[in-house]
């Protein structure tokens, strides 16, 4: 019987979600990789620098 209410309250709240059109979710796909490459090539940088100073010791 739980499980039957929880199905319909299921239903219902699933019904109720808004979902992304295909603009948004390219637009948020793009976004995400766009920062992950930016930040993959600060933490690069970061790195040598660190590796360099290190090397000087």
């Amino acid at each position: 019987m739980r499980l039957i209410k929880f199905l319909k309250s299921v239903c219902k709240e699933m019904k109720k979600v808004v979902w992304p059109n295909v603009h948004q979710t390219k637009r948020d796909t793009c976004t995400v990789i766009g920062t992950s490459i930016f930040f993959a090539i600060f933490f690069a940088i970061i790195d040598g620098i660190l590796q360099s100073l290190l090397g000087l010791l």
